[in-house]
């Protein structure tokens, strides 16, 4: 049984902040004008990026709340080519029966506007591949075996957090989602644990990124909230 939990307040970790309701409001602006400009994006550069960069994104995204504090996440960046050779060919395969027929026509016709198809070239020209895994045993501490509790809804925020780093760095991101992705678990040699939960493409828009219009159509605030 566990012992009773400490706690330490935030103002000793230097991390309690006090700000004005104006101080705020210009703070949430700014994000908000920040993140407006992300866009979901198939053209990259293929200029190299830093690690470095990469692994602040990434510890960003560790910072993220998670059931039980259990942080049921791994994250795996490829820059090799070879790999990501191996990775695309593997992907477009899944994707050549997704767009097949195994998708269902009612799915098919949501992503006609979007225009996407089992070509991914993608895979290959972006600097990163970011292959995020949902843990379903895992634990605190390195070497821990415990069950890990709303994996699914913790990895999402992560990797929130993760796309909305990448995108203030000035990356683009597109996130990829083939279906199955276990082939991801052999090829990067995670264990069985683990599920693969997105992979994310990563690296400099290229001059002629562009997005569909489909995309650029966003729901109102007025749709997406209501005050009681």
């Amino acid at each position: 049984m566990a012992g009773a939990p400490t706690f330490t307040t935030l103002k000793d970790l230097g991390h309690f902040v006090d700000r004005g309701d104006a101080d705020m409001a210009a703070r949430a602006r700014s994000f908000f004008e920040t993140i407006r400009t992300r866009h979901t994006i198939r053209e990259f550069k293929p200029d190299p990026v830093p690690l470095e960069l990469i692994e602040t994104c990434i510890a960003a995204a560790g910072r993220a709340p998670s059931g039980a504090n259990h942080q049921p996440w791994h994250f795996v960046a490829v820059s090799d080519q070879e790999m990501k050779r191996r990775i695309r060919l593997a992907a477009e395969e899944e994707e050549r029966a997704f767009y097949g027929g195994r998708a269902g026509a009612e799915w098919l016709d949501a992503l006609a506007p979007i225009g996407t198809d089992a070509e991914k070239p993608f895979l290959e020209t972006a600097p990163w591949l970011i292959a995020v895994f949902a843990q379903r045993r895992g634990g605190l501490e390195r070497g821990d075996d415990r069950k890990n509790y709303y994996v699914t809804e913790s990895v999402g925020l992560a990797c929130g957090f993760l796309i909305a780093a990448l995108h203030s760095a000035g990356l683009g991101t597109l996130t990829h989602t083939p279906n199955p992705m276990s082939f991801l678990t052999e090829a990067l040699g995670r264990p069985d644990t683990e599920k693969p939960f997105v992979l994310l493409v990563v690296g400099k828009m290229a001059e002629d990124a562009a997005a569909p219009d489909h995309a650029l159509k966003k729901k109102a605030l007025s749709d997406i909230m209501s005050v009681v």
